[in-house]
């Protein structure tokens, strides 16, 4: 069990602030990789939240590599993510308000593969193009970041 869920369970659907990252991971097409989740059904970005002791870089690679099987040689910082608009309800009804370090994964190596049980399906998305069924947090992530056009 990660710290997030040994955190619920004294805490309850409460709101918490977590700390986590986002990883833009791109194809020679220049496209992201998304993975359709399996709590809300839509298109997220891969990433998640901070272990205990564990570094944001860590993390990335950690999530990378548990969402999608993928390795990186190195992880490019792109910004830093807060504020009343990173608040997310989660289906089963977890609040959360989002500190959330987003990276480029750069040097990918592998096959994207589902390795966990938070994916139904990894693909490679045109950010110029409107993505059906995106995940409203990470459609937050994308364009606060700039790796979107924001409207």
């Amino acid at each position: 069990m990660g710290y997030i869920a040994e955190l619920r369970q004294s805490v309850g659907t409460r709101p918490i602030i977590m700390v986590g990252v986002a990883v833009a991971v791109y194809d020679d097409r220049g496209r992201i990789l998304l993975q359709k989740r399996t709590d809300s059904l839509d298109w997220g970005v891969i990433g998640g939240a901070l272990e205990p002791g564990e570094s944001l870089e860590e993390a990335a690679g950690r999530e990378l590599f548990e969402e999608a099987g993928l390795t990186a040689r190195r992880f490019s910082f792109v910004t830093v993510l807060s504020g009343a608009d990173m608040y997310y309800r989660y289906p089963h009804g977890d609040e959360v308000y989002n500190v959330t370090a987003v990276y480029k994964a750069e040097g990918v190596e592998g096959i994207p593969t589902i390795r966990d049980d938070e994916g139904l399906a990894l693909r490679y998305f045109d950010l110029n193009e409107p993505i059906d069924g995106l995940n409203p947090m990470t459609e937050v992530i994308l364009k606060k970041s700039g790796l979107m056009k924001a409207d």
